[in-house]
């Protein structure tokens, strides 16, 4: 979208536009008091804020999208994994490697995360920024805040956020574009994130998710730092569990690793590694419907990942997926 100059000094809350479209969000009452805070608590002039909401339209999609199913789905592991662990994306993330390699390692030198965790979550979010979403952001936001309740103070603070960092950028609210839940660019970061997380790695002055992949490498290491990344320690590693050790009770302890090296021990799981880390875990369980559940010990560095995304599933992709970049990559770098 272009922008205009009018947008762009709007977004900055200098000036007044009246309400556009009959029926739009600038008529719906949650806008209205949305627009009033936004006066009341940052100087916004309600009615620029209100102006943007009537140039924003409902979408009712992004509530069938966000929506849990009526009748859930049984979790594979299988499937899930299938997703994002194929030949393309390996290759697709060797070739993003190769491309940013100078700030992927200026990223782990700083902020201690590998540069393969970085390019896998980059992967699995976007496919290296070819996926980011055709959602206009205030559009998608503005219905989930106004319009679905179960989640409507979530919503209600990302669109807020965007608000600010639309301000903060001197750019149209409107001409934000990403997924059906307002997550925006390479890195799929919501507007809070990117505004408490995100670095201007490339130094130019300014964050750009949508055209700099620089800034989305730094600013991934840089949120994974910042939730506790722990530099050089293990992930995860597979876990042998017999069969009458009670799994579900210590999968059910949680995903954060509380679990303590003689509480593993005493279930008789056992680590699938020769010097496990002497650490506290959680038990993972990775199930798929008429096969054997796979069973992995996740350490803090796991756990920082669901931090991204909070379930188990998206932590092990991201965690197979840089593994098999790392080695990919280090076979490309071995002398022939």
């Amino acid at each position: 979208m272009k922008r205009t100059l009018a947008a762009a000094v709007m977004s900055l809350g200098l000036i007044s536009l009246p309400g556009l479209a009959s029926g739009s969000f600038a008529e719906h009452p949650e806008a209205i008091r949305f627009a009033d805070s936004m006066q009341e608590k940052h100087g916004f002039d309600r009615d620029a804020v209100l102006a943007a909401l009537a140039q924003a339209r409902p979408e009712p999609r992004v509530i069938d999208l966000i929506r849990p199913p009526a009748t859930p789905g049984t979790r594979s592991w299988q499937r899930y994994r299938a997703r994002f662990l194929d030949g393309k994306r390996i290759d697709g993330g060797i070739v993003f490697w190769q491309e940013h390699a100078a700030a992927l390692q200026k990223a782990a030198d700083q902020y201690g995360v590998p540069p393969e965790i970085v390019v896998a979550i980059i992967g699995v979010e976007t496919y290296y920024g070819r996926n980011t979403g055709n959602f206009e952001t205030v559009s998608a936001l503005a219905t989930l805040a106004f319009d679905y309740p179960p989640r409507a103070a979530l919503f209600l603070s990302e669109l807020e956020q965007l608000f600010l960092l639309a301000r903060e950028q001197v750019r149209d609210p409107l001409s934000y574009y990403g997924s059906y839940a307002g997550a925006l660019g390479y890195p799929q970061f919501l507007p809070s994130s990117i505004r408490n997380y995100a670095v201007d790695f490339d130094g130019n002055g300014h964050i750009d998710f949508d055209n700099e992949p620089v800034d989305a490498i730094g600013s991934v290491a840089n949120y994974l730092a910042r939730h506790g990344w722990v530099r050089g320690e293990t992930v995860a590693i597979p876990a042998l569990v017999p069969p009458e050790a009670d799994a579900q009770a210590l999968v059910d302890a949680g995903i954060e690793p509380t679990l303590a090296p003689e509480t593993i021990a005493a279930a008789g799981i056992v680590a699938a590694s020769a010097n496990p880390p002497a650490a506290p875990a959680t038990l993972v369980d990775l199930a798929t419907p008429g096969a054997p559940t796979e069973y992995w010990l996740g350490y803090r560095n796991f756990y920082v990942i669901t931090r991204y995304n909070k379930s188990s599933f998206y932590a092990m992709a991201v965690y197979e997926l840089a593994r098999a970049l790392r080695d990919q990559y280090a076979n490309l770098a071995a002398p022939q």
